[in-house]
């Protein structure tokens, strides 16, 4: 652990935790606008902003429902949107990932020294991301779906009428767990260049995971009891709680991928030692 956090600072992984924080705050509305056109032709637009807001919770506590609004404007309005506008949400959304890379880069800097990946690979995972999580949203929304409906039903066991809702949400809280980790199981092993084992992305993805259940717990509570941001930033509050979320999922995000890193490091047998400080100029 204390190797972890030596090699993070050491990486300037805080300075690099903003620059993919400010570039997702540039890719995620696009991204989502994108993804809700495309589904909302095969799905229920309700259902699919439903899905979409219950799980954009998870990621930016207390402002989901701000994002939502906007994208259900703009499935009311999907009929008249142009392809110069596609084109350009299409290049926007795939930023954050572009930046995610860079900044993976930096962390597995052992393993870009020895093998660089095409930079013809390197544009094309974004818009394969995109693609994946495209698909991956139709099955959560379809699942999800689904265990809403069984939250309704209700079972008579030795005379008494037990209701299903409890289950129900765990179901769909597990759910989106699960799905966390699979998503950032699946940047752990595609970001950095070379081929990542398993086991030491599911423990980067695992911790990574656990660390932003709690930290958005307690975001979460912090907002809705203690902040004043409302008053200091006033019409800037979204973009600024917002901003700060993506950041604090960023950190958490390259702390796990440096914890892999280490791991990497002791599996090849080298000595313990801190990384050089990562200059530039």
């Amino acid at each position: 652990m204390l190797r972890t956090l030596k090699s993070f600072r050491a990486n300037q992984g805080l300075l690099l935790a903003g620059a993919v924080a400010y570039y997702s705050l540039l890719s995620i509305v696009p991204l989502l606008i994108l993804i809700v056109i495309v589904l909302s032709h095969v799905i229920d637009p309700a259902l699919l902003l439903s899905t979409i807001g219950r799980y954009l919770a998870w990621l930016l506590p207390g402002q989901s429902q701000a994002i939502v609004a906007e994208l259900a404007k703009f499935v009311d309005h999907r009929d008249v949107i142009g392809w110069v506008l596609l084109v350009t949400m299409l290049f926007f959304s795939s930023l954050a990932f572009t930046v995610l890379e860079n900044a993976m880069s930096v962390i597995f800097l052992h393993r870009v020294a020895v093998r660089r990946r095409h930079f013809i690979v390197s544009a094309l995972i974004p818009y394969g991301y995109i693609l994946t999580l495209g698909v991956g949203l139709l099955l959560v929304t379809l699942v999800a779906g689904s265990l809403q409906a069984m939250g309704d039903e209700s079972f008579e066991l030795l005379g008494r009428e037990w209701s299903l809702r409890g289950v129900s949400g765990l179901m769909l809280y597990l759910l989106g767990f699960v799905g966390e980790v699979f998503v950032l199981t699946s940047v752990y092993l595609v970001m950095p260049v070379g081929r990542l084992a398993l086991r030491h992305a599911l423990v980067g993805a695992v911790t990574a995971a656990v660390l932003w259940e709690l930290t958005r717990h307690s975001l979460v509570w912090y907002f809705s009891t203690l902040s004043q941001v409302s008053v200091v930033y006033g019409s800037l509050t979204t973009a600024i709680v917002v901003l700060l979320s993506l950041e604090i999922a960023a950190t958490l995000l390259l702390l796990g991928a440096q914890v892999i890193s280490e791991y990497e490091r002791l599996d090849r047998g080298r000595t313990a030692r801190a990384d050089r400080p990562f200059h530039t100029g």
